[in-house]
């Protein structure tokens, strides 16, 4: 196996990635990390992906790896819920140039619903083998949307039945599904029929290179350029709403009783005008709960920031209602940095729960918010978090590692297709 076609198709995707614009946030830097340790590890890659806006065709990344833009469905943004509409056009005019460029590949490897229906046309017409990673699933996001919004409503903006239909199509044609979390899989079997021997569980991967931590002294000196304070609880991500920022804020209260002087850094969202929109019901919300005066207001992060930025909280918070995996707090712990994760995700059951990170449901505002006084309240309890959660992160989630495991299957599922189509032939 030499050559990989990735296909990641919503959000702005490039060498240089816009993080924190609509759509582009932890999968971006999954398959960006991926295609590059792919490359590392002597492989050809070509990250294709839509070409909008102003963008290049071509981001050459090194001479193993390239991001390639196709044009689809017009020059202005789409959001991932809208693809349905497109996807078709895509998988015609990626051929035409695959085609057209000469291109021989290997293997497909594609990523959410979107790049997956269509990567598997498209490793149809090809002859070869496709891989998926879903990132998330419709039918649980779904159902754990189902009390916070109108039924009507909520399919009307995320289109779940279409969603599902599709996913179950790729689900069960393509040759393996990576999920990053155990109930992924464990979802992918019940709720989407998959063979529990076509899935399998490798999760996402944080930068060794950038994501560790450092003295407390030189600590000291960072949080001045960054206006953080040693007791302040950090929170870091898209504005969106199954991020559960605002559960965070109901959680506030609790914590300013217990620790009054805690204070939230919230670095939230971009500047698209969704996300000011969403900012502005945030902060409508934070004063009349009486806690505007205690939280710090960040916009985007740059990415050479953020290993920084990790490092100065004290703590670091994931509210989220659902959350595939969440990259952003195995980032702050392999930081050294103490967090406290929802419940309702995949991190959860990896987490020893005292010793490396803790946890807790923000629908319960008050259990959350005892949750994030507890590292505040005692500093033997933040040490040893501090400490744990940096190895538990930095031994199980290093992209290299993890790139070399999803090579084997790839090499597993070409194996495995060569010897079904000598059956066929013979």
């Amino acid at each position: 196996m030499k050559s990989i076609l990735m296909i990641s198709l919503h959000g702005y995707v490039g060498a240089n990635a816009e993080l924190g614009k609509p759509d582009t946030g932890g999968q971006v830097v999954y398959v960006l990390e991926l295609a590059e340790r792919f490359s590392r590890l002597g492989k050809k890659v070509d990250l294709v992906t839509r070409q909008f806006e102003d963008q290049p065709e071509y981001d050459i990344v090194d001479e193993n790896y390239s991001v390639w833009r196709i044009p689809f469905g017009g020059k202005k943004f789409i959001r991932k819920e809208d693809m349905h509409d497109h996807l078709k056009k895509f998988v015609t005019n990626c051929l035409a140039a695959i085609k057209k460029e000469g291109k021989k590949y290997d293997i497909v490897y594609t990523h959410y619903w979107d790049a997956g229906w269509a990567g598997q046309k498209i490793a149809e017409e090809l002859g070869i083998s496709h891989v998926h990673t879903p990132h998330s699933l419709g039918w649980w996001k779904r159902h754990t949307m189902g009390s916070d919004m109108d039924e009507v409503e909520m399919e009307k903006t995320y289109r779940f039945k279409e969603r599902i239909r599709k996913e179950y199509f790729v689900y069960q044609m393509c040759n393996f599904v990576i999920a990053t979390t155990l109930p992924q899989v464990d979802l992918l079997t019940k709720q989407y029929d998959v063979l529990s021997r076509n899935c399998g569980m490798i999760p996402p991967g944080i930068d060794e290179n950038r994501f560790f931590p450092v003295p407390s002294k030189e600590n000291d000196k960072v949080r001045s350029k960054y206006d953080i304070h040693p007791n302040d609880i950090l929170a870091l991500g898209r504005m969106a709403h199954n991020k559960g920022y605002d559960l965070l804020l109901q959680a506030l209260p609790t914590v300013l009783e217990l620790c009054p002087e805690a204070r939230l850094v919230a670095a939230i969202g971009g500047d698209s005008d969704q996300d000011k929109e969403g900012i502005e019901k945030l902060k409508i919300l934070a004063g009349e709960l009486g806690v505007m005066d205690k939280i710090k207001w960040k916009n985007y992060i740059a990415d050479e920031d953020l290993a920084n930025v990790y490092r100065s909280a004290n703590i670091f918070a994931m509210p989220s209602r659902y959350e595939p995996f969440g990259m952003v707090a195995i980032e702050a712990m392999a930081c050294g940095t103490p967090s406290v994760v929802t419940v309702h995700g995949g991190l959860y059951d990896l987490i020893d729960f005292g010793n490396q990170a803790l946890f807790a449901d923000p629908h319960r505002p008050v259990e959350f918010g005892a949750m994030m006084s507890m590292p505040l309240l005692y500093p033997k309890l933040r040490n040893e978090l501090s400490v744990e959660g940096a190895r538990f992160s930095r031994r199980n989630f290093g992209w290299t590692g993890i790139a070399k495991r999803i090579l084997k299957i790839f090499d597993n599922s070409i194996n495995l297709q060569s010897m079904e189509s000598n059956i066929y032939t013979h």
